[in-house]
């Protein structure tokens, strides 16, 4: 069976991805959706052009979707582009959102294809700890009380869990980042052949939302 993984380069795709591929699945696609909106309700727009060369890195071959990302309307655009691949199954790093996982497995039974969604309902500090121990992974966005500029580059490790934390506890966010308080890019993970790099970074603050935007990705 063929698969493709659904990814934005951030922690829950690419650890799902991991776990795919622990699993014995071949995996042979990383496919990214490229919203115009940077308010979809889907799918994450940071640092999309690293997606490709982690393909590289890893031996896939890369596919992008692009969408105005309009709600539902994004959906529509997703099962065209799925269509277009010759997989037999889809993984997604949907740990808690049922909007998300319901949408997507919709898709999956109208095109005939499996969904594979080994994070789903994961303890989010376990998550955290299992990304702190696999997976490079940087913040690249965040948006919640808390949550400022001053973490954009930090790795999730095990200093970030325990910050995370207390912050979680003051401000009520979810540790994982599952209500948009933060968004991740893994530079490293066991199936990448070599760490990805950039060359040029830029911090866009917009409202309460900070993003860091990397460029020059290898």
């Amino acid at each position: 069976m063929s698969w493709a993984v659904l990814t934005s380069g951030g922690k829950d795709s690419i650890l799902a991805c991991q776990r795919a591929i622990d699993d014995g699945k071949d995996v042979k696609y990383l496919v990214t959706v490229r919203p115009k909106n940077k308010e979809s309700y889907m799918f994450h727009s940071a640092n999309l052009d690293a997606v490709p060369v982690i393909a590289n890195v890893s031996g896939m071959k890369y596919r992008e979707i692009t969408t105005h990302g309009r709600k539902e309307e994004e959906l529509v655009d997703l099962e065209q582009g799925l269509a277009r691949l010759p997989i037999d199954g889809i993984v997604v790093g949907a740990v808690a959102s049922a909007y998300q996982k319901d949408r997507v497995q919709t898709i999956a039974d109208k095109l005939s294809i499996q969904v594979f969604a080994p994070l789903w309902h994961i303890d989010p500090e376990n998550l955290l700890l299992e990304v702190a121990e696999r997976l490079a992974a940087i913040i690249v966005v965040t948006a919640a009380d808390g949550l400022d500029k001053s973490f954009l580059g930090a790795r999730i490790d095990r200093a970030f869990i325990d910050r995370i934390k207390k912050i979680s506890t003051k401000n009520r966010i979810n540790l994982a980042g599952e209500g948009g308080e933060y968004e991740s890019l893994t530079l490293n993970a066991p199936f990448y052949s070599r760490r990805i790099t950039y060359t040029s970074t830029e911090v866009l603050i917009t409202g309460d939302r900070s993003e860091l935007i990397l460029g020059g990705f290898s």
